[in-house]
């Protein structure tokens, strides 16, 4: 057989014969760890590799050799001459030593999709681990939620890193990448869509064997990532998705969203997320929000997000001197949006309006809870600054900060990014901390630890929520009013609203 036409056989177990037998040394330099399809174990073969399993629907894990002419499946007895450990390490260098083209392919905007293929039987098998041959084509390991992957042939793999919401998009792409891929051949392994998890693979794809249907069923804990990434993603919340608005457009945008509502009151939250953007976005020209148009897109932003949870009675939006546009009566129909109300609940603080504050602390908390998209310390965070604000004993208030702690921990997220938790949602968590127990310098220290945290998760990013550190903004301006002695020159904390400057009283 000619070394370059290998690719076109099956692999095989050999018989343990003087003619086919290798040395330990020729194993251990051949030897290479192998995905092959489960319906390739006949019962014969299945018997001469009892130390193979099956790693997820499909696929099975197994040990092979590249020899000069062939490529042959290794057998019981030559992992007893060698020993199962070793060959184990052997196997997994040599796979990664396996050379491969790398091609990223974004279609039409959806989600992008890196592709790595080569003429060797292993590159599928280099699915096993996938974090390693992430960060050897693309410079980057997985993302703690893993990747999205296919192994359609053993000479092709394609994979989607989990860290937005572009997700949604490649559950889709991928699964029909593969099905087409797999029926191209040749080498076909399997035509699944798997999730690369903390080491392991799920299967994603369900086969009805009767039918030869195919559909895509995504796990109960794969569904609830999905659906806090995308949450987060809409919102602008990730870094390396968001970009940077047009202040004027943006301006633009927000008033006719405004307008619009008196024949098209559902539009609330999506008018509240615009001049949300709109707020944030003048903090680029104007870092410290002196000029008086920063200051009304803040002012409007408080207005919408209280009239979101609270309702509102008709009132006049200030956007600029010269772009006035009126809220009209609005019942209280508080959305499922826990995220939401933070921000509301985090711009009431900042601009000083404590009659807001109050009523969204009103704002039934089961409400809130019917929000499936964010994990459970978000909503403990909400109820500790309700019985906080509500001036409950200081025990209940301890009690529900404790929880908020506990839950936010690593191994207790299931729909937010952990970068995300760390450097962005937990900050204000940590400065509530030190404003409660009243330890000022910590409070300080915390402060230009979360202020950091907030330019390292964002980076050099335009967009607009990298302008600002909200929540942190809000906790310091907590502790300012409480006589805390908060410096106000710092980034990401416009000083005119930390110190009161630019705050004005607000229609409504």
């Amino acid at each position: 057989m000619n070394r370059d036409d290998r690719h076109h056989a099956p692999d095989l177990p050999l018989p343990d014969s003087p003619g086919h037998t290798l040395s330990a040394a020729d194993l251990l330099r051949g030897v290479h760890a192998r995905l092959l399809p489960t319906a390739a174990l006949t019962p014969e073969i299945a018997g001469a590799m009892r130390y193979a399993r099956v790693v997820a629907d499909g696929l099975v894990f197994a040990y092979a050799v590249d020899t000069p002419t062939s490529v042959r499946i290794v057998t019981d007895p030559d992992v007893a001459r060698v020993g199962l450990e070793e060959l184990g390490e052997a196997a997994y260098a040599n796979l990664m030593r396996v050379p491969v083209e790398h091609e990223e392919i974004t279609v039409e905007g959806r989600a992008p999709l890196h592709s790595v293929y080569g003429d060797s039987h292993f590159v599928a098998s280099k699915a096993l681990f996938l974090s390693e041959l992430s960060h050897q084509v693309t410079g980057r390991p997985l993302p703690d939620a893993g990747a999205l992957v296919v192994v359609p042939t053993r000479h092709l793999l394609a994979f989607h890193p989990i860290t937005d919401g572009t997700v949604a998009d490649a559950v889709n792409d991928l699964a029909a990448y593969a099905l087409g891929a797999y029926e191209d051949g040749p080498g076909e392994l399997s035509p699944r869509l798997y999730w690369w998890h903390r080491g392991g693979l799920t299967a994603l794809t369900a086969i009805d064997e009767e039918t030869r249907t195919f559909s895509v069923q995504p796990s109960p804990e794969l569904l609830d990532l999905m659906k806090g990434l995308v949450r987060l993603d809409r919102a602008g919340r990730l870094a390396g998705r968001a970009t940077a608005p047009d202040v004027g457009e943006s301006a633009r945008t927000t008033a006719d969203a405004v307008a619009r509502l008196a024949q098209a009151p559902a539009g609330l939250g999506d008018a509240f997320a615009s001049t949300l953007v709109l707020s944030h976005a003048h903090c680029a020209a104007d870092p410290d929000l002196a000029r008086l148009d920063g200051w009304n897109a803040w002012a409007t932003a408080v207005q919408l997000g209280s009239a979101l949870f609270t309702g509102a009675r008709a009132q006049k939006c200030y956007l600029a001197d010269d772009v006035v546009r009126k809220l009209p009566a609005t019942p209280a129909e508080p959305p499922a949006d826990a995220r939401a109300w933070l921000d509301a609940f985090y711009l009431s603080l900042v601009c000083r309006d404590r009659d807001r504050t109050g009523r969204l602390c009103r704002v039934p908390l089961e409400a809130l809870r019917a929000d499936d998209s964010v994990d459970a310390y978000v909503l403990h965070w909400i109820d500790t600054l309700r019985t906080y604000w509500g001036k409950r004993p200081a025990d209940e208030v301890v009690e529900k900060l404790l929880a908020t702690m506990q839950t936010s921990a690593p191994e207790s997220l299931a729909r937010a990014p952990k970068d995300f938790v760390n450097l962005i949602d937990y900050q204000p968590v940590a400065l509530f901390h030190r404003l409660f127990t009243g330890e000022q310098t910590a409070f300080a220290e915390a402060l230009s630890e979360a202020v950091t945290h907030h330019g390292s998760y964002w980076g050099d990013s335009a967009a607009p929520r990298a302008r600002v550190a909200l929540g942190p903004l809000a906790m310091a301006c907590l502790a300012y009013d409480h006589g805390f002695p908060v410096a106000t020159k710092r980034p990401y904390l416009p000083a005119y609203l930390l110190d009161r400057q630019r705050v004005e009283t607000i229609p409504g």
